[in-house]
């Protein structure tokens, strides 16, 4: 089998607008949470970049994930077809799994959501209704956010209920942020039952020939609403984390709700543009995260 393309190419460059292992991160932290990302990132290019048929996607995922297997079938050390096919992923993750035990079945989860994505567009499917949207996001985002609190020995009940609650609605704002992205690549994570609540139809933007109508604000604003709601129900988790961890999440969390501020204000009109994050966005989402 031919080496897929993270391992032949250089690393893809992507925006994102949440910090990944700033320098709020305590620093015995730093390593870890950037092999976390580092995985979840090349199984995301994998499941999307580039011109592979989506067999070949499938393929390239289920070979990335005996990797993992093996990962946590070998001593660490001891070469396997982990690091030699993706050395740059798996030798951090190694260690990290070593010194701090990930749990295995969280970033299998990771995966499980890439394959799901790959069959998904493969298949021109789309979610039946809400919660078969919040499903995908208990994989592909939540396992996330219980990986960092396990790094932080954080376990409870109540810390992960909030965790998975600010995770699933920073999936909800990628989601919503990037249908202009999104749509024409036969992604729709437009849930039917608010289509049919709202009467929007995505499917014309699929194709390239949507237009903006009252129908498409009266769908993102309701999904606006609900991401700031489930943002709102995790937010008291900054106050469990200590140090500069809490600051880091209360920036995590006013980033995201200043892209929902940006997503509010064009409405519909995010199904073609796709609002960012700017420089003179910072003051105003430090200030926000002062007051939490």
């Amino acid at each position: 089998m031919p080496l897929p393309a993270a391992a032949r190419v250089a690393p893809i460059d992507h925006y994102e607008n949440f910090p990944v292992a700033s320098w709020l991160c305590p620093p015995h932290l730093r390593a870890p949470i950037t092999a976390i990302y580092h995985f979840a990132r090349t199984a995301d290019d994998l499941a999307d970049e580039g011109p592979a048929s989506p067999e070949q996607r499938l393929a390239d995922l289920a070979a990335y994930r005996q990797a993992l297997l093996q990962l946590y079938e070998t001593p660490l050390g001891h070469a396997n077809a982990a690091h030699q096919r993706w050395p740059q992923v798996f030798g951090p993750l190694a260690r990290a799994v070593a010194a701090f035990a990930l749990p295995a079945p969280l970033l299998h989860a990771l995966l499980d959501a890439f394959e799901h994505d790959v069959r998904m567009t493969r298949d021109g499917g789309h979610y039946p209704d809400t919660e078969a949207l919040l499903a995908y996001c208990a994989n592909s985002a939540n396992p996330v956010g219980r990986l960092l609190l396990h790094l932080y020995g954080i376990e409870d009940a109540p810390a992960l209920a909030q965790s998975d609650a600010i995770c699933t609605a920073l999936q909800l704002i990628n989601f919503w942020q990037d249908p202009s992205r999104d749509l024409p690549r036969g992604r729709n994570y437009f849930a039917q039952d608010v289509c049919q609540r709202t009467g929007f139809d995505p499917r014309p933007w699929m194709g390239g020939t949507g237009a903006i109508k009252p129908e498409a604000d009266a769908a993102v604003r309701l999904y606006v609403s609900d991401a700031r709601l489930r943002m709102a129900q995790g937010q008291a988790l900054v106050h469990r984390l200590p140090g500069r961890a809490g600051w880091e999440l209360r920036l995590v969390i006013q980033g995201g709700l200043r892209v929902l501020d940006k997503i509010e204000a064009l409405g519909g009109a995010v199904l073609h543009t796709r609002p960012r994050l700017r420089v003179w966005d910072a003051p105003r989402i430090a200030w926000r995260a002062l007051g939490m």
